[in-house]
């Protein structure tokens, strides 16, 4: 795995994970309660998505921007580190309640980040691992030597809840991370996009000049999915830049601790799991408590596990990858 070059170019080591924290709203949406809205019930949601319930926003008081604040916040302090440190914020949402400026200014200013850059980035569930991905870059460069990671989602704003078969899966909440540069963290990626197959998960913006506001583009302004298509590439995809990945690295599946999965459905999980031929106790959800939070599902994930004593002493090797809309996925290593 990667973590020395011998560029005169590249004067940092990758980033370690020192700090996370997450937030998830308070108000929470049960499979019965959904039952009196569309016609399902929790059985049928439970057995085909492993979700029972899910955290949504509270309009009054969770924006996308105050949750990625919250959990910013939570990670900077869990990191120890003094904000002024923090030399690039990098925000992954498909849901931001701003368009300009970008959330992560705006989380920036709350953490007292005074001396980073800032910028957004939207890529679908994919996001936080894209933003990852991409704050490493940047560290690894030497151009800074601590980034901020959030991964935010309101989701909830664009489910159209007389269509059950997308209404039951998401979730709003938001997640983050601290990276500092360390020269012994071991870490590498491999990134994939095929944005001839987007066509089955598709969100439009309402605000589109000259767009008449027929049913049909209505619609078009909720999320919009092919579950069965999303499912198929996701169970062949997945295993598969796992694989990948764990072959660059030189990595046994058996010396991988835990393989963080984005927290979309269960049976995706189990699938991987299986192909991977590891015990699906190296595979951490919770799915079943949150849902799909989208470019959050994993930098939440990464709190529980920390605060239940699962990570957070860089001794753990871990695999965590994700995919979604674009269509957009990827995996990488490190160790947290």
């Amino acid at each position: 795995m990667s973590n020395t070059n011998s560029s005169t170019e590249l004067q940092n080591g990758f980033g370690r994970v020192i700090g996370i924290g997450s937030f998830l709203p308070k108000d929470v949406l049960t499979n019965d309660d959904l039952a009196k809205i569309v016609e399902t019930n929790d059985q049928w949601i439970t057995e085909r998505t492993g979700i029972k319930t899910r955290h949504i926003s509270d309009p009054k008081t969770d924006t996308t921007e105050s949750m990625a604040i919250a959990a910013a916040k939570a990670a900077v302090k869990d990191s120890g580190i003094d904000p002024s440190e923090i030399g690039l914020v990098v925000v992954a949402s498909t849901t931001p309640n701003i368009l300009f400026p970008a959330l992560a200014a705006c989380v920036q200013a709350a953490v007292d980040a005074d001396n980073a850059m800032c910028f957004d980035l939207n890529a679908a569930c994919p996001g936080f691992i894209t933003a990852f991905v991409t704050a490493q870059n940047y560290i690894r460069s030497g151009m800074v030597n601590c980034a901020l990671v959030v991964g935010a989602e309101n989701l909830t704003n664009y489910v159209d809840f007389e269509d059950r078969g997308t209404c039951i899966l998401f979730g709003d909440g938001a997640g983050a991370v601290v990276l500092k540069a360390d020269e012994n963290v071991g870490y590498d990626a491999i990134m994939r996009a095929a944005g001839k197959r987007g066509e089955c998960l598709r969100c439009e913006s309402y605000m589109q000049k000259g767009r008449e506001k027929t049913p049909e583009f209505i619609k078009s302004n909720y999320i919009n999915m092919d579950g069965q298509t999303v499912f198929k590439f996701a169970v062949t995809e997945v295993p598969r830049v796992i694989d990948n990945l764990l072959t660059k690295t030189g990595t046994d599946p058996d010396e991988i601790d835990y393989f963080i999965l984005h927290q979309a459905n269960r049976r995706i999980i189990e699938s991987v799991a299986k192909h991977l031929k590891q015990p699906i106790e190296k595979f951490p959800m919770n799915i079943e408590n949150t849902g799909n939070t989208s470019s959050a599902s994993i930098p939440i994930l990464l709190d529980e596990m920390k605060k239940a004593g699962k990570l957070g002493e860089g001794k753990k090797k871990v695999v965590i990858s994700s995919f979604g809309a674009g269509l957009i996925w990827g995996a990488f290593q490190t160790e947290i």
